[in-house]
């Protein structure tokens, strides 16, 4: 049976790396729960967090019971109905649009967390500065619908900022702090006066930022903050998706059938790339595979982020690479449903294992039961190396999703 397998000692390692970076800068880090979402993980996750980021209000309810301390909105539109569950709970509500904060100022404003201070909002910015290099994941692009324009936002009427106490800037994808510091330039250049406004009390440098990673420049994060909130006199928030839960999780499938189709030799797995890695298809993007090798002592072996202690795992090649080369391929009937093309140092068999490596962020968040084919199982690798499978999907779920 398939299963994501998340390890909580790896999610602990890279929130105690967010938390001394968010506590040198004297920043506020946020869990933003559109990139992981596993209900049962988030608790390890809480403990060092300052809070959680939703982009609506199931995400916000989530956070709320599952995290706690500040959460933080932000949603490309709200209706009214949303809004007003929001404003009971919520910290900072972050608005798109100046027609939609326009619509709902009076609401908002005089809603009474609001009034005691307990509730600020903000607006999203475009500083209309890309620096993405995938074009699916770029809010800067032109005509892009995220965010207000930096030339709309300072042009505007003053009274219509009224209320307003926070500015939100969301612009990377998996990028490092060369160009998180060339954004931020991008934006002073255009809206100082209103950055150093009394009234913007924070500023959300939102999330793409890699920051767990080993060759991240987390020094030059740490200046470019402190610069920040001496400057403007601003609380700096940050809120990382996938660096929270990255190489923390892997998915752990089966070779179903091996089969040879016009000169290709294909292996099926009992997951979807459609349905459990639809990144692999949208970004796209190929993905590390493993598969597991007979017991051996040799320490040359490669490790996927995530593996059980008795299992030996070699890493996969590109085709021809290794002596066999299969086309991974899931079972559904949509044609394009393929892992793509990978060699293994041997011939694989009906009931291999068969490791997609890094699938806890933006992974499990989108997975669907596309074509009835059963949902892996969501499992923890606790610190004793022990497992706890949290989530056991079945045909009711399946049968109940669509009503």
């Amino acid at each position: 049976m398939a299963e994501f397998l998340l390890s909580v000692p790896a999610l602990e390692r890279n929130a105690r790396i967010l938390r001394e970076t968010a506590d040198a800068a004297g920043a506020k880090v946020l869990v933003a729960l559109k990139a992981f979402a596993t209900t049962s993980a988030l608790h390890y996750l809480s403990v060092y967090a300052d809070g959680a980021c939703a982009s609506g209000l199931y995400e916000a309810q989530l956070a709320a019971k599952h995290v706690g301390a500040h959460i933080a909105v932000y949603s490309p539109a709200y209706s009214q109905a949303e809004l007003l569950e929001l404003l009971d709970f919520a910290h900072h509500i972050d608005f798109n649009s100046l027609s939609q904060w326009e619509r709902y100022r009076a609401l908002c404003t005089q809603h009474p967390r609001a009034r005691s201070g307990e509730l600020q909002f903000g607006l999203r910015v475009n500083p209309c500065f890309s620096t993405s290099h995938t074009p699916l994941y770029d809010p800067c692009a032109t005509g892009s619908r995220l965010g207000v324009p930096v030339a709309e936002l300072t042009a505007c009427e003053p009274q219509l900022l009224v209320g307003i106490s926070g500015l939100h800037m969301h612009t990377l994808c998996e990028q490092y702090t060369t160009d998180l510091i060339s954004t931020v330039a991008a934006l002073e250049k255009q809206a100082t006066p209103l950055l150093a406004s009394p009234a913007i009390r924070y500023l959300n440098l939102g999330g793409g930022h890699w920051i767990t990673k080993p060759d991240y420049d987390r020094g030059a994060l740490v200046e470019l903050i402190l610069r920040l909130k001496q400057q403007y006199g601003v609380q700096v928030y940050l809120e990382p998706g996938e660096a929270w839960c990255i190489h923390t999780g892997v998915l752990r499938s089966q070779v179903l059938d091996i089969f040879e189709a016009a000169g290709h030799s294909h292996a099926i797995l009992d997951v979807s790339v459609s349905a459990h890695m639809p990144d692999v298809l949208e970004m796209p993007y190929r993905p590390c595979v493993f598969c597991t090798v007979p017991f051996s002592s040799d320490a040359s072996l490669q490790q996927p982020a995530v593996c059980l202690p008795e299992e030996f795992y070699h890493a996969a090649g590109v085709a021809g690479e290794l002596p066999h080369t299969y086309r991974l391929g899931a079972r559904t009937c949509l044609a394009g449903d393929v892992l793509g093309d990978f060699s293994f140092p041997r011939s694989l068999a009906v009931g291999d294992t068969i490791i997609m490596d890094d699938m806890a962020h933006y992974t499990i968040v989108k997975t669907t039961h596309f074509n009835g084919v059963p949902h892996p199982d969501i499992a923890l690798l606790l610190p004793d190396n022990s497992i706890r499978t949290v989530r056991h999907f079945t045909f009711r779920d399946f049968a109940d999703r669509l009503g």
